[in-house]
């Protein structure tokens, strides 16, 4: 029986996609396969993925994501009431763009089944160790495109979006609960993001007002989670931005860590600390007992492999502002955010995480 997780040698969620699986992909996007056929694929090389995380060590085992274009849009799109459109960009990372679509809500929000839970369902099937499952923060239908991806005529008054959007969760966290979840991560970069200046001004100049959004958006993760089940982990993965290897946000955690620590009712928290855009430790001091911090120390965006003593440092680092007990060890974010993956190679990415079991097994005497 495994232990409850978060692990001390644990990981965020996405992997590089294999080849098999991008050309396949590529072939379906073009009408030369079918989705049956895409589905076949995925479902081998989801096998073989499996195998080689248990392999490496970890604990808490994913699908990468493969079955994914994107880390949250897949999630979002697949709502009651939310649609798949084209806008007028991307997503503006330093120095590149994504692909230009979003979810725009164009109806009533809820969740009457998704195909996430069927994902899940072929991933804990595969696999004899803890299977994790990774959606989207509810905050993330609203910070990338606020008001105007929100349909004015069925949402006239954002309160109640707020609300449909935390039911709507409530009963995916109820759905993968029931379909045997015991290890589900939000992904959210609206907390990491709240830290940086030029964010809170983007917020302010389209409406929103940045001093109220943290703790709105705690209310709705809050709402969401009275519906988990006895026996769940739930844990929150904080980023600022992860996209063919470059950012969106820089700031420490200090604007928003009290709320994050001891107003959000998650178990656990994966946040960044790989650059000095991270900020320091100091904002650990205030996590209460009881919950867990996975120290995102080994990046994900470079191939070039840490150093086991330098990440032993940062550990006794941040074991200064928290006990180490309530401490474990990960990349900073998952290695394909989306599915272009980031700019390091499969073997590099392998080798990190297997850096990552070594490195929790010297500090901690287990994984």
């Amino acid at each position: 029986m495994s232990i409850r997780p978060p692990f001390r040698a644990d990981q965020v969620g996405s992997l590089l996609r294999s080849a098999p699986l991008k050309a396949a992909r590529d072939k379906k996007a073009k009408g030369e396969i079918s989705a049956a056929e895409l589905t076949a694929i995925e479902d081998e090389e989801i096998r073989k993925l499996i195998a080689k995380q248990e392999a490496v060590g970890l604990e808490g085992i994913t699908d990468g994501e493969y079955r994914r274009s994107w880390w949250h849009y897949d999630f979002l799109w697949n709502l009651d009431g939310v649609e798949r459109i084209a806008v007028d960009q991307g997503i503006q990372f330093a120095g590149v763009q994504t692909k230009a679509e979003a979810p725009h809500v164009m109806k009533k929000i809820g969740f009457s089944g998704h195909p996430f839970v069927d994902h899940f369902k072929f991933l804990k099937a595969n696999t004899k160790k803890t299977a994790k499952q990774t959606i989207p923060s509810p905050s993330m239908l609203h910070y990338r495109g606020g008001r105007k991806l929100i349909n004015m005529g069925v949402y006239p008054n954002m309160n109640d979006f707020y609300s449909d959007l935390g039911a709507a969760y409530g009963k995916a966290i109820k759905a993968f609960g029931d379909a045997g979840c015991t290890y589900l991560q939000l992904d959210d970069v609206s907390f990491a993001y709240l830290c940086d200046p030029e964010q809170l001004k983007m917020l302010r100049d389209r409406g929103d007002d940045p001093d109220k959004q943290p703790g709105i958006y705690a209310g709705m993760i809050n709402k969401a989670l009275e519906s988990k089940p006895a026996g769940m982990t739930v844990s929150m993965h904080l980023c600022r931005g992860n996209f063919r290897s470059t950012f969106v946000a820089s700031g420490g955690y200090e604007p928003v860590a009290d709320l994050l620590f001891n107003q959000v009712g998650v178990d656990a928290y994966f946040m960044e600390w790989d650059t000095d855009r991270a900020g320091g430790f100091e904002p650990l001091r205030f996590l209460p007992k009881g919950k867990a911090v996975v120290l995102g120390l080994v990046t994900s965006k470079t191939g070039v492999l840490e150093k086991k003593d330098d990440i032993k440092r940062r550990i006794d680092e941040a074991a200064k502002f928290a006990p180490l007990d309530q401490l474990c060890l990960s990349a900073q974010c998952g290695f394909a955010s989306t599915e272009e993956g980031n700019t390091l190679a499969e073997d590099e990415q392998w080798r990190k995480l297997e850096l990552i079991v070594e490195i929790a097994r010297e500090v901690w005497g287990k994984v």
